[in-house]
């Protein structure tokens, strides 16, 4: 700015108002200096200007992966969100469960360069209540608990695995399987269960199954671990088929586990929906364009995203500072994979 000052011969504070629309001066004056910053090549140096304003007008969003269908689509959504509330964001990913996970990008944010981070807390990641007692704005989405330290929003996984489990028993199910539980099957642990996406989603189809006088077999809870590919779906669900316990319904708990429960099922020659009905989560962009159209449940990624871009952007302007949960309903969203 003082070259272009030098060069137009007029004040440093003048060729700043030229450069910021600002000021009174002759239309000759402006003129000259609008000449000089062409001649120039002079860029206006956004972060030294955000400094200057006290913000820099990005965000961060941390994901674990931009693999996952779901993942991509909350960082799309959250793009769009920030950008029609004029600010950028920065989108990293982190090694889940390593020295350069969660714990690591919290400690080491920076906010020379972002204002707030809005964090998908990976469910794998050993996060305590004291990791997140930190000093700049955040936000946390999705499953993980967050002991009421940080801003929490999420869709309320549990009532959507009830409603889920329930739409297939009022169409007639009664012996319902599980694709993508994580770990072993215990049916008091898991009705306590606060935190994971898994958990709180088997969770929903127990209390769904108890509400209606019946009973989840435990030969019909399909263990996936942290695999919630459609491989892992249809081998899941080829190994529930090779059991000989009979089932007539599957919640799977995302659409890639459904996609592979449906690709086994028609491999065992299973007449879909007709025999086995079948449901998944998060309503993922291929879910209406496959061979049998899936019936899922809504991610509310719609109402996610932009939920928490508000909400850190309100801690960022000092307007929000008490820690809140903030959840969702979610709906089905039926197509030709159930009755």
């Amino acid at each position: 700015m003082r070259d272009v000052a030098q060069t137009a011969g007029v004040s440093l504070k003048t060729a700043s108002n030229v450069i910021n629309g600002s000021g009174r001066m002759t239309d000759e004056t402006r003129a000259k200096v609008e000449a000089v910053i062409k001649d120039l090549g002079y860029r206006v140096n956004v972060a030294a200007r955000n400094l200057n304003r006290d913000h820099t007008g990005f965000i961060t969003l941390a994901v674990p992966s931009l693999t996952p269908p779901y993942l991509a689509e909350l960082a799309n959504r959250t793009i769009d969100a920030a950008r029609q509330r004029d600010y950028s964001v920065y989108v990293t990913t982190y090694a889940e469960g390593s020295a350069k996970g969660a714990r690591d990008l919290l400690k080491n944010f920076n906010s020379t360069v972002s204002d707030g981070m809005i964090l998908s807390m990976s469910e794998v990641e050993d996060i305590s209540p004291e990791d997140l007692k930190v000093d700049f704005p955040l936000v946390i989405v999705g499953a993980r608990t967050t002991w009421g330290v940080a801003d929490h929003v999420t869709p309320d996984d549990v009532a959507a695995a009830a409603t889920a489990a329930g739409y297939l028993y009022d169409r007639g199910s009664s012996r319902l399987a599980v694709v993508g539980a994580r770990g072993d099957y215990d049916t008091a642990a898991l009705l306590q269960a606060v935190e994971g996406s898994a958990q709180l989603r088997l969770r929903g189809v127990i209390e769904e199954t108890c509400r209606r006088g019946l009973e989840l077999d435990p030969h019909l809870i399909g263990n996936t671990a942290q695999d919630w590919s459609i491989g892992a779906g249809a081998r899941v669900t080829q190994r529930l088929i090779d059991s000989g316990v009979p089932f007539d319904g599957v919640v799977a708990f995302n659409d890639q586990l459904a996609i592979g429960a449906l690709t086994a099922l028609r491999t065992a020659s299973y007449e879909v929906p007709a025999q086995v009905q079948v449901i998944g989560f998060d309503n993922n962009e291929e879910a209406p364009y496959l061979q049998i159209p899936l019936t899922t449940m809504d991610s509310r990624l719609d109402w996610t995203a932009p939920t928490a871009v508000d909400r850190i952007l309100g801690r960022i302007a000092g307007d929000i500072s008490k820690p809140e949960l903030l959840t969702a309903e979610s709906q089905v969203i039926a197509r030709a994979s159930t009755r």
